[in-house]
């Protein structure tokens, strides 16, 4: 995990700009808590309607791997809190973008007062930014545009750390004002521990043209144009009743285990063509054209390779959570 990562004891230069006088540890206890509580759609006067919205297919997992000890958001580092949260694995493992957006810091701690190794920083508009340090590689230039889900560098063990691992931060309001990572992206639906997402009715996005032609193979006929209006959740509110499940329109951890299928080479059909795009969605570049052939095993076995799980070319039940979470 890291030994640095801290926060600083002062804003950056961008949110010095912003906030003027007030100070960090003000920002932590009050602001910041405030922008937690706001991601998380909790603070006074908001409805379940708007925190719901933030579930809208629009981010992803940025790595697999574990929670290490002590590498939580708030963590003490040397008479600072740690400022992200820390994702373990093996070097050379994937990371991707969270989210789309612009690279804006592409160099050894981002820039950031406290942070070691190398690192991107992602700019999402409205005062959002994902933070990635300890890389190992970069595989985005300074300014590039990226979208959800793209990888973007390799996990390492730059800096001052004690083994791989991604080290992972949001700020939201201004570069600067960080927020706990594990609330804010559970807040848009994304478990960063490596469960199942959650999307909820008016997403949009690749995520939901993998929902849309695994809906089409399971009978319900639906056009795969990434758009999670009242004719898809309806037909997913049918088929969460048919199966007994809460028929609420929200796939999650519920509903994806019945929604996906074990593909391998040989197989065809919309099922497919969902495999397809969720690769596509982590960079695979493959033609969408619904056969499990051996340009599409390949794609599956790097991906697994790349994302340590188990290179088999199969893909089951954990190669389809780690693709779409």
């Amino acid at each position: 995990m890291c030994d640095s990562c801290a926060t600083a004891a002062e804003a950056t230069t961008e949110e010095t700009e912003r906030r003027g006088r007030l100070s960090r540890r003000g920002l932590i206890t009050g602001t910041g808590l405030g922008l937690a509580l706001s991601a998380l759609g909790l603070q006074t006067g908001a409805t379940t309607a708007s925190a719901a919205t933030a579930k809208n297919g629009r981010w992803a997992n940025p790595a697999l791997g574990r929670f290490p000890a002590g590498g939580h958001y708030g963590a003490p580092r040397g008479g600072a809190a740690h400022a992200g949260q820390d994702v373990s694995n093996s070097t050379g493992t994937a990371v991707y973008a969270a989210a789309a957006g612009t690279v804006v810091r592409r160099s050894w701690g981002g820039g950031l007062t406290g942070r070691t190794g190398n690192a991107l920083v992602v700019s999402h508009g409205s005062g959002q930014y994902t933070y990635y340090g300890h890389l190992n590689a970069y595989r985005v230039a300074l300014n590039a545009t990226v979208a959800a889900g793209q990888r973007i560098a390799d996990m390492g063990a730059t800096g001052n750390v004690t083994g791989p691992h991604l080290h992972f931060e949001t700020h939201s309001g201004g570069l600067g004002v960080t927020v706990d990572p594990v609330t804010f992206m559970t807040a848009r639906g994304v478990d960063l521990g490596g469960g199942w997402p959650r999307i909820d009715p008016g997403a949009s996005g690749k995520t939901v043209v993998v929902i849309q032609y695994l809906m089409t193979q399971r009978g319900y006929g639906l056009v795969a144009d990434g758009q999670y209006g009242t004719v898809s959740s309806d037909a997913v509110k049918r088929f969460q009743k048919a199966k007994g499940l809460v028929a609420d329109g929200q796939v999650g951890p519920a509903t994806w285990p019945h929604l996906i299928y074990t593909l391998r080479q040989g197989s065809s059909g919309s099922h497919v063509r969902a495999l397809q795009n969720a690769l596509n969605k982590r960079s695979a570049g493959l033609v969408v054209d619904g056969t499990f052939g051996t340009v599409t095993t390949s794609a599956v076995r790097t991906y697994q390779g790349v994302n340590r799980l188990v290179a088999d070319g199969e893909a089951g039940p954990v190669t389809w959570q780690a693709l779409v979470g």
